[in-house]
């Protein structure tokens, strides 16, 4: 199966916006058994979504970008289906949300990590920068941050 090219882009359609929360559910809130909805929250009107797209329409990626602060962003609902996990679907998502945060002259970007996507951040140049609230009472993440130049 060739590989879809690797363009992240803002959700359009009603079709791509359902698409878009039915994975940050899939991956981020089923596993845990929580209800459809619980993948939204009051931030998504204000945000900046990104996703990526195979040539069927299926959605590969995703992740928001929201601001803080006028000099802090934060990343959220991060995202890659379970099937394309490595192939750089993430990494192209994070470089996206990080190229508007810079756009929006942000200096820093904030996340909360999940103890698996800790090394994918900190390859991406974030930093551990201390606890973060535990989801769900099992799911641990660390607050990490990365200063933009």
């Amino acid at each position: 199966m060739p590989q879809p090219s690797i363009l992240p882009r803002s959700p359009s359609s009603p079709a791509e916006w359902d698409a878009y929360f039915d994975l940050r559910w899939r991956i981020l809130r089923h596993p845990w058994n929580q209800p459809r909805g619980s993948e939204r929250d009051s931030l998504d009107q204000s945000a900046f979504h990104l996703l990526v797209a195979d040539d069927s329409g299926r959605t590969l990626a995703c992740g928001r970008l929201h601001l803080n602060s006028p000099s802090e962003a934060q990343v959220r609902y991060m995202a890659v289906d379970e099937d394309v996990q490595g192939r750089g679907y993430g990494s192209a998502i994070l470089a996206g949300l990080e190229a508007e945060a810079r756009r929006l002259n942000v200096s820093q970007v904030v996340l909360n990590a999940r103890d698996n996507a800790i090394v994918f951040y900190r390859k991406h140049g974030y930093a551990t920068t201390g606890e973060a609230d535990t989801l769900f009472e099992s799911v641990r993440h660390v607050r990490m941050a990365k200063i933009l130049r």
